[in-house]
């Protein structure tokens, strides 16, 4: 019977639980954020960032040159830890980290973007797969 107790318990926390992954195709990572939503997807995640953008002071790194096409992976990196990271490198992580590969640890979540006009939100939006950053622990440089 004790057995049977146990088995049940870690059957349910399985359940219950977010995969915890280590992904370096962002491809992969997309499916996973996508089959799990709208919870996310924890692990180590590896990527060549290519471009980047600022908004409001968060830094978004990007793993495709168009933030919107479908295969990219967003790192969005607080404002905090912005002035963080630059004080580290001597430049913004907008800048110092393009052409860069980067380890991020945290969680990767299927986020809905909505589109813009005259400055107000319209009923249409797409999605993108964002890994938050609130640490600098979270981010380093591979190469």
């Amino acid at each position: 019977m004790k057995y049977l107790i146990l088995i049940s318990t870690l059957f349910l926390g399985a359940c219950s639980s977010t995969p915890n992954v280590n992904i370096a195709d962002t491809m992969n990572l997309i499916a996973l954020t996508e089959e799990n939503a709208p919870d996310g997807v924890k692990g180590i995640f590896k990527f060549q960032v290519k471009a980047s953008g600022i908004r409001r002071g968060e830094v978004f790194l990007n793993t495709e040159l168009d933030y919107r096409d479908r295969r990219a992976v967003t790192i969005a990196i607080s404002p905090k830890i912005v002035s963080q990271l630059t004080d580290k490198y001597g430049s913004s992580p907008g800048t110092y980290f393009i052409d860069k590969t980067v380890e991020v640890t945290g969680e990767a979540k299927r986020v809905k973007i909505y589109f813009i006009y005259k400055g107000l939100k319209t009923s249409k939006y797409y999605f993108q797969t964002h890994i938050n950053v609130s640490s600098i622990e979270q981010i380093k440089v591979l190469g």
